[in-house]
């Protein structure tokens, strides 16, 4: 299958575009390189263009026979969404839009879409399911539960198959390591940890010790790319049969904030400075999946479980690339 892949030059992207490659498929990456890395696009077809870019998009579409659209392309900073809203509805809800537009009028039906666990917001219950009730607490979250609506819609109205896939938090390096975070400036706690352990940051930051878990850290649920990829294979496989997919995707098991620290200290071999201080606002306590229904619909297998083989992975790939991708 031909596959446009948005944002396929970022870290989630580049991973899906190597695997459609494994696969079989024919990735187009599509990508500004505003975020992305032309470097880590591989050998895949490559098209530098903004999403906002009707025209561009759908001589695209029609230039690659396109049959299906991938889209990683969004901004994810939740504290840059509360400063900078409009900049947020304008990327991930206009630029979505302009996206099935140029579809509709190419006659592609078939969407996989990156969506968030974000859309629930503070969960009463964890973990969450797929039904719990969607109450995204800033303007990320909010962008991402309007774009699934409106694949709801156009769904509805017959002119659509998509799968919205709710990422909980994607970590390691794929493909042999070499595919991996290269953010700047970087917010994810692995990195960031392994970055303290490579001397490259003078400490890492603890936010609250006095949250009701195990340890007293905040707890989150971390998914291999690899595993995360495979079910956006699935997911587009299932679209043959199902005009409309709703999937969580999270390893189901969380770990602590203080144990993500130890695990980075043990891969590495490398001691660091740890600083404890207090909670940030909007932070719960624990935040983790239930994928029961993408492991019984999709047939979903996680090859990477443990936490110690997703850092494993990141450890590798940032040591091969400690200034980032060279570009």
């Amino acid at each position: 299958m031909n596959v446009l892949v948005c944002g396929g030059a970022g870290y989630i992207g580049s991973n899906m575009a190597a695997m459609l490659n494994a696969e079989g498929h024919q990735p187009v990456v599509y990508d500004n390189l505003n975020k992305g890395h032309k470097a880590a696009t591989g050998t895949a077809e490559f098209v530098k263009g903004d999403l906002a870019d009707y025209k561009l998009l759908v001589k695209t579409l029609k230039k690659y026979k396109v049959e299906a659209v991938m889209h990683f392309a969004a901004f994810i900073e939740v504290a840059e969404s509360v400063e900078q809203p409009l900049k947020y509805y304008h990327n991930n809800v206009s630029n979505t839009q302009t996206v099935l537009q140029a579809m509709a009028e190419t006659g592609v039906e078939r969407f996989v879409f990156s969506s968030t666990a974000a859309v629930y917001g503070m969960p009463k219950k964890v973990p969450i399911t797929e039904d719990s009730e969607k109450e995204p607490i800033n303007p990320y979250g909010q962008t991402k539960w309007a774009s699934e609506r409106m694949c709801h819609w156009q769904c509805e109205a017959g002119k659509l198959r998509y799968a919205a896939l709710r990422y909980f938090n994607a970590a390691g390096a794929g493909v042999n390591s070499t595919l991996g975070e290269d953010h700047k400036p970087e917010s994810h706690l692995i990195p960031l940890i392994i970055q303290a352990a490579m001397g490259k940051r003078d400490s890492i930051k603890i936010y609250g010790t006095d949250y009701d878990t195990p340890d007293g850290t905040c707890v989150r649920d971390y998914i291999h790319i690899e595993d995360l990829c495979s079910a956006h294979l699935l997911a587009l496989e299932k679209l043959n049969e199902n005009r409309e997919l709703i999937f969580n995707l999270g390893n189901g098991k969380g770990y602590s904030v203080r144990e993500v620290i130890d695990t980075v200290k043990k891969v590495s071999s490398k001691n660091f400075k740890v600083i404890e201080t207090g909670r940030r606002p909007g932070d719960p306590a624990v935040l983790t999946s239930d994928a029961t229904k993408a492991k019984s619909e999709l047939g979903w297998k996680i090859k990477y479980p443990g936490l110690e083989s997703i850092v494993e992975t990141a450890w590798k790939f940032h040591n091969k690339y400690p200034n980032g991708y060279p570009e």
